[in-house]
């Protein structure tokens, strides 16, 4: 295993420890079902659940920098999907209907009749889901550069390639071009970040669970998943769609289409970001975030309002 190259990092040491080092989080594993899950928690329980859901090959600390900020409003649950991070891994192709079964799941377990969902990529994907077919227990939604509306090859493989090449052979390089692609500025791959995910890629089961989990990068298997114009119409939850200039899975386009196709939906785009918002603009996610969850915002906006950018209106 390669050491991280720290003499050619010009910017200061990062660390997971330093992102909660202020928050009063547990980490630990729900029995959901079926599914052994693994979560970080922050908040009191007797505030409205918010779950944070990540990304495909992701895990709970996608989320590290959002947890203080929300957890003075909500009791959040940021969890490892399953066939990821440290949650049961499926011997089975992952479809987004095993996801959404993990879901419930979990808000049974949390005894939790309703909740707010915030999801990045694969997590968008699944919260538009669970929107469209389950809006009884459903409060207000992010859909943070979600996947399921788009399946363009090029993006696939290439999502494909690196993460299966990391999980064959999880070396320090491999992880951190895995985590490169998420990101506008690569300078926020930083070695603990790449060490956190690395200890994951290293579990003896994760080259399997990998396989199932890139499921939805065959184009066949993900065409059945999708969302449809149709579903998007039919979300009726109050709905904001977060897309960044430099998403490297779709363009700015993409999110100002499936905001408007959403009943109560709106966009909006934070600038020089990529795949991961809430982590390389922490500060203007939160703000946006917490304003759009505890309706500040309203969700009828005049579509010119739309796609003014986050860094914008805070100027």
């Amino acid at each position: 295993m390669s050491s991280p190259q720290t003499s050619e990092q010009s910017r200061p040491y990062a660390s997971v420890w330093n992102d909660l080092n202020q928050v009063e989080f547990a980490q630990g594993f729900l029995q959901a079902g079926p599914y052994r899950t693994r979560y970080l928690h922050a908040g009191d329980e007797s505030k409205p659940v918010l779950l944070f859901l990540h990304g495909i090959t992701g895990h709970a600390e996608a989320y590290v920098r959002n947890l203080a900020a929300h957890a003075q409003h909500f009791s959040v649950w940021a969890i490892d999907f399953i066939g990821h991070g440290y949650s049961a891994k499926p011997d089975h192709p992952l479809e987004i209907k095993h996801y959404v079964d993990q879901v419930t799941a979990v808000l049974d377990t949390l005894g939790a009749e309703k909740a707010h969902f915030s999801g990045e990529s694969l997590g968008g994907w699944v919260t538009a889901r669970y929107a469209a077919d389950h809006a009884e227990r459903v409060d207000r939604i992010v859909l943070n550069t979600m996947g399921g509306t788009m399946a363009n090859p090029q993006v696939m493989e290439r999502l494909y390639t690196l993460s299966m090449e990391a999980a064959k052979e999880p070396s320090w390089e491999r992880v951190k071009a895995r985590l490169e692609w998420l990101m506008a500025d690569p300078t926020m791959v930083t070695d603990d970040l790449i060490r956190t995910r690395q200890a994951i890629f290293e579990q003896p089961d994760w080259l399997k669970a990998c396989e199932m989990n890139m499921a939805l990068q065959d184009l066949e298997t993900r065409k059945r998943n999708m969302i449809t114009d149709d579903d998007l119409r039919s979300i009726q939850a109050e709905a904001m769609v977060v897309w960044t200039t430099k998403d490297p899975s779709g363009p700015v386009d993409e999110g100002r289409r499936i905001a408007s196709l959403i009943p109560n939906g709106y966009l909006e785009v934070i600038e020089e970001a990529g795949h991961w918002p809430q982590y390389e603009k922490p500060e203007t996610f939160n703000r946006i975030h917490l304003d759009h969850l505890l309706g500040r915002v309203s969700a009828a906006r005049h579509p010119s309002d739309a796609a003014e950018s986050a860094e914008e209106a805070a100027s």
